[in-house]
């Protein structure tokens, strides 16, 4: 460690472990952590979203958890603003702060920047959405499949939000969204180093059907009944929550919903690990070595 301020960042797939990493990290460090997830910043999310424990979060401050409602529009230009104002007021307290967290377009923002889309004519965004509205999420999943396969590739595929700006801006443009990420990095006054963590396919295989099973047990059903009436918002969008508002509806039994999230949620760290390995300056380390890799290491 050097005498600038740096961020510590802390990637890779559900489940791997990242956030005991990122406490015992910030507890070595005598710092505080800043959460990089796009559903744990939502206060009405907690069980299906994995968020932190009551006893995790009291061991070290985090930001960026249940820190906006579902009601409100977040995404990475929200996080990039958030993250930049949150670290510039810990670098007062300390000089290194830990970032954590699994969304990788949050990270890319904070990290480089947001590259500017051009504006998108309000007809091909309204047809899309009419169409959405009529035809379903697969329809926007398989228009997205076909017109921009890069982004389906690393997407977000079960957020229509997402799915939705991905289809507009190639519609628009004629070129991939992911294109208008590789500009120009923006310069930022700290260092930052990216530390990804994995796991044997199989041993994260285990954990993701071990954390499924512990959040059936901790009251998943009830938490997403209690949410039945926002089931149409974009943040209800994801894994964990559509499979049991489809048991809820009767579409599916609850073992079918179980047996989903399960496989969606592998299908997700497929694409995290792959968003995450299309970035050189991620330095790659098993979760079970994190202590020796890297603390041990790089802290002392």
């Amino acid at each position: 460690m050097n005498n600038k301020k740096q961020v510590i960042v802390i990637g890779g797939p559900t489940a791997v472990g990242k956030t005991a990493a990122a406490i015992q990290l910030a507890k070595h460090l005598g710092t505080e952590i800043i959460s990089a997830d796009s559903r744990q910043c939502y206060k009405e999310l907690k069980i299906g979203v994995a968020r932190p424990s009551d006893e995790e979060l009291q061991e070290v401050p985090h930001y960026f958890i249940a820190s906006h409602s579902i009601q409100e529009t977040v995404t990475a230009a929200t996080f990039e603003a958030y993250a930049l104002e949150k670290v510039s007021l810990l670098f007062q307290k300390y000089d290194t702060v830990v970032m954590v967290g699994g969304t990788g377009l949050y990270i890319k923002a904070f990290c480089e920047g947001l590259d500017r889309i051009p504006e998108i004519p309000s007809g091909i965004r309204e047809e899309i959405i009419q169409k959405y509205e009529t035809e379903g999420l697969g329809w926007l999943q398989r228009q997205v499949e076909q017109e921009d396969p890069a982004f389906y590739a690393v997407g977000e595929i079960l957020n229509p939000h997402r799915l939705t700006r991905a289809l507009e801006v190639v519609r628009a443009t004629g070129r991939s969204v992911l294109e208008f990420r590789k500009g120009k990095k923006a310069q930022r006054s700290f260092e930052i180093r990216k530390i990804a963590l994995e796991l044997p396919k199989e041993v994260l295989r285990r954990h993701i059907d071990h954390r499924v099973d512990a959040m059936i047990a901790m009251g998943l059903v009830e938490e997403v009944r209690e949410l039945l009436p926002y089931k149409h918002l974009n943040a209800l969008k994801t894994v964990g929550y559509k499979e049991i508002f489809d048991y809820l509806d009767g579409i599916c039994t609850l073992e079918e919903a179980v047996s989903a999230i399960k496989t969606n949620t592998r299908h997700y760290a497929k694409r995290q690990m792959t968003w995450f390995r299309k970035d050189p300056e991620f330095e790659w380390m098993s979760a079970e070595g994190f202590s020796t890799q890297f603390i041990s290491k790089n802290v002392d």
